[in-house]
């Protein structure tokens, strides 16, 4: 076809833009409206998922993807553990997350794994604790009690002995440690004190481990 000269070659219109059509328009173009507070940064994974995240790690013993989502230190403890895994994900109180057992009994009121959540990483992990001399698991709840850790005591003693020597902070009175005995049918470890002292009652063996089953105090 001959175009006359002069004449204007009549093409297609283009779409306008979105963006350009609504500036015409004289009103900004429509985005997406972000979340508050999100500033494009990658949102923190729940506690639940990075604990259950671990676990699994930790059941297929892959030391390298556990340390993707816990401290090392939490690694280590975890996979130190002396029992079966717990068999049920109890949930979590906050950012912490138990793991426990339904179908065996372990010392301590633990009772398996307990994943402590930082930042969408497990900061530390507490277990219970396969002792096997009564004097350590002892040591270890009345260490418990001066560093205030009601969690590291459950590792090694019923929730009844903890409740019961919690109930009290630790400070102000100088405690000795006297060993364990057997009295009154049963075994018994001791902190004496100035005025009386504080007897751990012991219970379980070396094949399962030794636990505190409970608290009491004597007075001179």
């Amino acid at each position: 076809m001959i175009v006359a000269m002069g004449a204007a070659l009549a093409l297609p219109a283009i779409p306008a833009q979105a963006g350009t059509a609504a500036r015409a328009a004289g009103t900004a173009p429509a985005t997406a409206a972000r979340p508050a507070g999100a500033h494009g940064a990658a949102a923190v994974p729940a506690p639940g998922k990075v604990a259950q995240k671990l676990f699994r790690a930790w059941l297929r013993g892959d030391r390298a993807a556990a340390g993707r989502v816990a401290a090392p230190a939490a690694v280590k403890t975890l996979f130190a553990y002396a029992y079966r895994a717990p068999d049920e994900f109890r949930g979590c109180t906050g950012n912490a997350c138990r793991f426990v057992h339904t179908s065996v009994r372990v010392p301590g009121g633990l009772n398996g794994v307990l994943m402590v959540v930082s930042g969408g990483t497990v900061a530390k992990v507490y277990t219970s604790r396969h002792l096997t001399s009564p004097g350590r698991a002892a040591q270890h709840l009345f260490r418990a009690w001066t560093k205030g850790d009601r969690n590291s005591g459950l590792e090694v003693a019923t929730t009844g002995a903890v409740r019961t020597l919690f109930r009290a902070r630790f400070g102000g009175v100088g405690y000795t440690y006297q060993g364990c005995f057997r009295a009154g049918g049963g075994l018994r470890c001791a902190y004496s004190y100035e005025g009386g002292a504080m007897l751990m009652h012991m219970g379980g063996g070396k094949a399962r481990g030794y636990e505190v089953r409970s608290v009491g105090y004597i007075a001179d």
